[in-house]
């Protein structure tokens, strides 16, 4: 799953949408890249769970 996060900017977001998307997949595959606002996900949880975990943690994300 490729997603575009806005207001991910920093190392600081990096660590909170990791939590987050960990919160609903512990074991889930994250690649970061807080330049291009972009996060490479491998994950067995659903799209939908994924997305309101980040956007509950602030977060809201869009799927690429």
């Amino acid at each position: 799953m490729d997603l575009r996060i806005e207001n991910m900017t920093c190392g600081g977001c990096v660590r909170s949408v990791t939590k987050a998307i960990q919160s609903v997949d512990p074991a889930a595959k994250i690649e970061t890249n807080p330049t291009a606002r972009a996060v490479k996900l491998e994950t067995t949880a659903s799209p939908a769970a994924v997305l309101q975990a980040l956007d509950e943690a602030g977060f809201p994300a869009a799927t690429n």
